[in-house]
Formats: structure tokens, C-alpha cells, sequence
């Protein structure tokens, strides 16, 4: 093919790069790449990234609803995984955490998954919140 080399194509997959996952139980759903891996590791021979993403919108809400209602319908529900590149598809935008996440995410137990989930929750919470990022916490209607 007369396309570019491989080492010669721009990097996408950057933390903080927005991405539509396209396959698995997730497909459908935007996304942060969190860590990345170009060439892969032993277990995972195959470029892969860590994804933060959301797995339940954030619903609808109206002035005539309680409060209570409107913190139940704008809460979020987060997920984490550990996601081939083939099965993302990279956005124009953009969204930095900064050092909120570096480091702090971990997959390898229960429990340590479910309070990186809980850290992502809040981190997306506070966006979502603080009206920043608009687009990220729509649906994606397709």
C-alpha cells in the first residue's frame, strides 16, 4: 500500500481523548481514554487503552421536579475497561482530568475496580454538574 508507515502515523489514542466505543457490551457508549498502550504487553498483544466512560446517561430533567428527583435522574453511572483499539472510535474532543486520574486508576481487584469506578463517578459528576462538557453526557443518538 502507498499509505504512511506505521511509526509515521499521528498517535489518536491520547489520555484524555473522547472515544465512541464501537463493540462489546458498551458499544453505543463515549468514553476517556485513561492509560494506553500502543504495542500491547504479554497478556494483551494488541494495542489497548484503559476507558472511563459512562454507561448510564444522565436523564432529562425539569424545573417542576423535586430536588430530589433532579439528583436522582442526574446522577451517572460509570464503567471501566480495559478496551482494544479496533473496537474505539477516537472523537475530535477532548477531556482532561489532569492528575485527577493518573495513577489512581486500578483494574486488578473487586474492590480497587469498584472505587476507581466510584473516583470516575465523582470526577464525571462534577462536569456534568458544573455544565462543562456538554456533549460527552448527551446519548448518542444513532
Amino acid at each position: 500500500s502507498s499509505g504512511p508507515s506505521r511509526q509515521a502515523m499521528v498517535k489518536v489514542c491520547k489520555p484524555g481523548r473522547v472515544v465512541v466505543v464501537v463493540a462489546g457490551r458498551f458499544a453505543g457508549k463515549k468514553g476517556v481514554i485513561v492509560q494506553n498502550s500502543d504495542s500491547g504487553n504479554k497478556e494483551r498483544p494488541y494495542g489497548h487503552c484503559v476507558v472511563a466512560g459512562i454507561a448510564k446517561e444522565p436523564l432529562k430533567v425539569k424545573r417542576a421536579m423535586s430536588k430530589k428527583k433532579i439528583a436522582f435522574r442526574s446522577r451517572i453511572r460509570p464503567f471501566i475497561k480495559v478496551i482494544n483499539h479496533t473496537h474505539l472510535m477516537p472523537t475530535r474532543y477532548h477531556l482532561d482530568f489532569g492528575n485527577d486520574l493518573k495513577g489512581k486508576i486500578s483494574l486488578s481487584g473487586a474492590e480497587k475496580k469498584t472505587a476507581s469506578k466510584k473516583l470516575v463517578r465523582g470526577l464525571l459528576q462534577e462536569r456534568y454538574q458544573a455544565g462543562k462538557n456538554k456533549w460527552f453526557f448527551q446519548k448518542l443518538r444513532f
